[in-house]
């Protein structure tokens, strides 16, 4: 277990009005499947700052994804398309979504997709930035789980096309959502998943994530750790 999961422990045992565990979870030690929940800048706090090595042996196919986990006939893309709907689409067959039917709100650039082929399944945490951040290092059944994350709707979500291809790999201090009222939901949901998944942060990363959290109003996060 990284140093995050020993932060969060301390953090809780020490400062319980400020970092409140729900009652599943110890405070001795934060493990796999337990449930946290505590201030944005707490978790900032928590997580781990190192360096992030060269992208040595990365590609996508690292990252299993598109899975049909549940064998219901929807794959993990189809799963988030169907979640994600303002109005939903019309689906034929097992999970064949028809191509000019749905409607998608992006809140990365505050707008509005007519067809599937308009949206991308965005993973808060790209697949680039979660191997540089740690997952270099996990087994081919994490790197999969991790990207076909549909247990936490923050992990994956339906977006605009042409922000997704906009962010590409880049963290927060590179890149930020388009939309303004994008910006606080935005570094809550990267700070959930990466506490989520136990991934670190470089330095400047860091620096971006705390100074864009402290003008969020601090607001309370639950998540439960996947790592």
């Amino acid at each position: 277990m990284r140093f995050l999961h020993t932060a969060l422990a301390t953090i809780t045992s020490v400062a319980v009005p400020a970092l409140m565990l729900l009652p599943s979870t110890s405070a001795a030690a934060a493990a796999p499947g337990e449930v946290v929940t505590a201030p944005l800048t707490g978790l900032v706090d928590a997580l781990t700052v190192e360096d992030e090595g060269p992208r040595d042996g990365y590609s996508r196919e690292q990252f299993k994804h598109w899975v049909d986990a549940d064998k219901d006939g929807c794959n993990t893309r189809n799963e988030v398309l169907l979640r994600d709907a303002v109005t939903a689409p019309v689906v034929t067959g097992r999970c064949t979504i028809a191509a000019n039917s749905g409607v998608w709100q992006s809140w990365y650039d505050d707008t509005t997709q007519n067809t599937k082929f308009d949206v991308d399944i965005d993973h808060m945490v790209p697949l680039g930035e979660a191997w540089d951040s740690g997952a270099a290092n996990w087994s081919a059944a994490e790197r999969q789980a991790y990207a076909n994350d549909l247990d936490d709707p923050r992990s994956l979500l339906a977006v605009h096309d042409r922000a997704n291809q906009s962010k590409a790999d880049r963290d927060p201090a590179q890149w930020m959502p388009p939309a303004a009222e994008a910006t606080c939901r935005y570094i809550s949901d990267w700070v959930t998943v990466k506490t989520r998944w136990d991934l670190g942060v470089d330095a400047a990363e860091h620096a971006a994530i705390q100074q864009i959290a402290d003008a969020c109003g601090d607001p309370e996060i639950t998540v439960t750790l996947a790592r």
